[in-house]
């Protein structure tokens, strides 16, 4: 069976780094272990000059075709004066709704070998290894009424509204209690249930769910309190559920923990486990072109589209695999450097996980 992959490298650094990842998928088409077909298309910033939305309906049209998608990045600050809806994000909040792309799997991951490059010491994230598991097409991203308005006296006023459905709430935390069953059976489902009621809804719907996962031992933690154990004592959870918006902060928080941003992988799923797959940093728009970025999350992020839509579990392992070699050959790109490491540059990088495949 031949997959369809399409490639939105996007905006900033997404093109770079997607040509690494690019290389290291095409190691498999080379030796005969996987069958695509690449479409490339824009979104963001790059969808917007090229045509002038930033999800244009030629790549919508691809997208709905695609059985698993590869993005760069979207943003950087040349567009920040366009309307809202004309913005780079508001392509990429697009296609996740449009795809029905709910559940976003973002893994916390610390290699050994960078363990003196997180900012906790070692001994806090030695074998650190978390599953944030964030709804992405509800909450107060998504919700109305939204806006901003001018009051009768003048004054502005800005407004959203975070809102969720008990359907939202069962299918984001189905795919949590799943999660949790292939690992160490731990699920903290995180909220704000004591000040928010769309969230004291999450609470209960979460905890009558349990009753169907009793191999799961479910726990419950208030986000801001969450926010701290992360950084005081981050391996005691194993997999975390949570909403779109605490999701989104709490997964960049443990990003810093494994040592850079630019490690993680993420994959955002639908319920036909068609999936987008993107390195959870930004476009970096100020190291641009500079063959500087560091490309080893969208090169985990293949690994992660191998697994959960492609089938492909045991490649997925093989790119894991290289990428670990590789950094205990000690090479590393200048946000996971440290002294008597090998320096190298984007394409440098996406070489060595290469020939570390091939070996």
């Amino acid at each position: 069976m031949t997959s369809k992959i399409l490639v939105l490298p996007g905006d900033g650094i997404g093109p770079e780094i997607v040509a690494e990842a690019l290389k290291v998928l095409n190691v498999f088409k080379d030796e005969g272990s996987l069958a695509f077909e690449l479409e490339h298309a824009h979104i963001g910033g790059s969808a917007y000059d090229a045509e002038g939305k930033p999800y244009p309906e030629s790549t919508q049209a691809l997208a709905k075709k695609a059985d698993a998608i590869l993005l760069g990045a979207v943003g950087g600050a040349k567009y920040d004066k366009l309307e809202r809806s004309l913005r780079p994000e508001r392509g990429l909040l697009a296609i996740r709704s449009d795809l029905g792309l709910y559940a976003n799997l973002r893994p916390a991951i610390l290699y050994e070998e960078l363990a003196n490059a997180s900012s906790l010491k070692p001994e806090l994230v030695a074998n650190l290894d978390i599953m944030i598991v964030r709804e992405l097409t509800g909450d107060i991203y998504f919700g109305q009424p939204r806006g901003i308005e001018v009051l009768p006296s003048g004054e502005r006023r800005g407004f959203n509204t975070m809102v969720y459905t008990e359907s939202e709430i069962r299918r984001i935390a189905k795919t949590g209690f799943e999660t949790a069953q292939k690992r160490n059976k731990k699920l903290c489902s995180v909220d704000k249930a004591n000040v928010l009621e769309a969230t004291e809804l999450w609470r209960e719907i979460v905890t009558e769910m349990s009753k169907d996962y009793p191999d799961v031992e479910l726990s419950h933690m208030y986000v801001d309190n969450a926010a701290m154990q992360l950084v005081r004592a981050p391996k005691q959870f194993d997999v975390i559920v949570t909403g779109n918006i605490f999701g989104d902060i709490l997964s960049d928080a443990a990003a810093m923990l494994t040592g850079s941003i630019g490690m993680l992988p993420s994959a955002s799923l639908n319920e036909s486990s068609v999936g987008m797959y993107e390195p959870i940093h930004g476009s970096a728009p100020d190291i641009a072109g500079k063959g500087i970025a560091n490309p080893l999350a969208t090169i985990l992020s293949v690994a992660m589209m191998l697994r959960y839509s492609l089938n492909a579990p045991q490649l997925a392992e093989r790119i894991e695999g290289a990428v670990k070699r590789v950094l205990s050959q000690g090479i590393r790109t200048g946000d996971i450097y440290t002294e008597g490491c090998q320096h190298v540059g984007t394409a440098q990088m996406g070489d060595a996980v290469v020939a570390a495949l091939r070996a």
